[in-house]
């Protein structure tokens, strides 16, 4: 059955070389498997025939049963023809209008066959009147199982060459009927039956071909649980595969940078949240693999000050340390903290951002080479290739989300194996959308503040309020 969703759309009926090309250059289309994931955007009622004399202005979409009673043809000028055709089911008189077409349809369409005409309908000349509707023969439609019609996004190319959402629907039932058997299944039974989830096959056939709103929702929630569940799935080989592929480097001691810190310099008592991050953190680092570990905590709670004890131990284990902020105004301020809580030890640290320039900067990158500087305060400019550490080991780098993985990467080849990464956010994230987004990340959280510090208030003011915001 994989042989089959891996078919050209080519050779699908009704494709052909001329569609395939549209297919594949507006939708990016190429195989039936393309097509099957091509989903509808939404689904309008078609389970309810209208009659003219009952259409109200109030109604979006309807469908009425009606036979041709003559066409009319009005010249717009530059070669172009408005086909006008009057219809009639007995309770009233409505009219189709083409703007173009005018010559397939006097060609295709018969006075006195009824029609299944589908379409918005507008009051024009004092008669409704359904612009480009859909028109099928009474005699090829079932209604009673038609039920919900999807409509597909087609862009402006594809409807000049005359596929509009209707066609695209036909093209995925002729797909539908021509697979006989139940498409391979894709999850094994131990997932899909305590989450109740339909199989794979009735999910693409739900979802294109509903009956009623329950089989969309069903089909949705399978659709969305596998790719959420294969986003997840690859998210955890890759971390697995990192794990095994990357040795972290192994920091045993805890020595004099720390201790002169923990002792003479630390302004105030670790929260039992701070001192439990710590923990986590230095387990990592002596676990012998490469740390990647996410430190989420509210504003106020502590996060800048347990990266700078725990890169003090990248100091006393002999490696260097960087922090990596997205804006120069944080980067000073994270500069002007640390150095203000390292005041009076032996610790040289240094900014390296966009506006250090000339004689400074040279020092500064002299200073990374020889292992001078031992602590770097940056901003993106810290992953510039002239930038040069002697033996990097701990990396720092704040608001995650403001940065790439390929600028996380390009911060990993700054040393000869890959340093130890902690990521910080004050971004709220609940455990398991931050395995999600930061599934290569395990997950820390400061959930307490220090004593003293008043809690977060959000508050909304209007214009007329500038005074009291003051």
């Amino acid at each position: 059955m994989l042989d089959i969703l891996n078919q050209d759309i080519q050779f699908l009926p009704g494709v052909g070389p001329r569609r395939k090309a549209l297919l594949e250059k507006e939708l990016r289309v190429k195989t039936y498997g393309d097509l099957l994931e091509y989903y509808p955007y939404k689904y309008v009622d078609r389970s309810r025939v209208y009659r003219i004399g009952e259409i109200s202005g109030d109604v979006a979409f309807v469908q009425v049963r009606a036979k041709i009673l003559s066409f009319e043809t009005f010249e717009m000028g530059f070669h172009r023809t408005r086909l006008v055709a009057h219809v009639s089911d007995g309770t009233g008189v409505a009219d189709i209008v083409w703007f173009s077409g005018a010559k397939y349809m006097m060609e295709h369409l018969k006075i006195g066959v009824p029609y299944i005409i589908f379409g918005r309908p507008t009051v024009f000349n004092g008669r409704y009147q359904f612009a480009h509707p859909d028109i099928d023969p009474a005699s090829e439609l079932q209604l009673s199982q038609m039920g919900l019609q999807p409509y597909y996004v087609t862009t402006e190319r594809m409807k000049k060459a005359g596929m509009n959402s209707h066609a695209v629907e036909r093209l995925i039932k002729n797909l539908l009927d021509s697979i006989k058997t139940p498409l391979e299944e894709t999850l094994p039974a131990f997932i899909t039956q305590p989450f109740k989830l339909i199989s794979r096959d009735e999910a693409f056939r739900k979802k294109h071909c509903p009956k009623c709103n329950d089989d969309i929702v069903q089909a949705d929630f399978r659709l969305k649980f596998e790719e959420l569940f294969y986003v997840q799935l690859n998210i955890l080989r890759y971390a697995s595969d990192r794990k095994r592929k990357y040795r972290g480097y192994v920091f045993t001691s805890v020595g004099k940078n720390f201790n002169d810190f923990f002792y003479h310099n630390l302004p105030f008592e670790l929260t039992g949240a701070q001192k439990r991050v710590i923990r986590e953190i230095r387990k990592d680092m002596g676990s012998g693999r490469q740390m990647n570990r996410l430190l989420q905590g509210d504003v106020g709670s502590g996060k800048t000050l347990v990266a700078l004890m725990t890169m003090l131990i990248a100091l006393d284990n002999g490696y260097q340390a960087c922090i990596m902020a997205p804006t120069e105004i944080l980067a000073e301020q994270h500069l002007a903290t640390i150095t203000s809580l390292l005041h009076g030890m032996d610790v040289r640290v240094e900014l390296l951002t966009g506006i250090v320039k000339g004689k400074r900067r040279r020092s500064v990158l002299e200073g990374l080479a020889d292992g001078s500087v031992k602590i770097l305060v940056g901003t993106h400019a810290v992953i510039e290739d002239s930038v040069q550490f002697a033996r990097l080991g701990f990396v720092v780098i704040d608001e995650q989300h403001r940065f790439g993985v390929v600028q996380r990467a390009k911060l990993w080849n700054k040393s000869d194996n890959p340093p130890h990464v902690l990521v910080m956010t004050a971004t709220p994230i609940p455990r398991t959308l931050a395995m999600t987004i930061y599934g290569d990340l395990d997950v820390s959280q400061i959930d307490e503040l220090p004593p003293g510090r008043k809690p977060i208030t959000t508050l909304h003011k209007y214009d007329d309020q500038m005074t009291s915001l003051y």
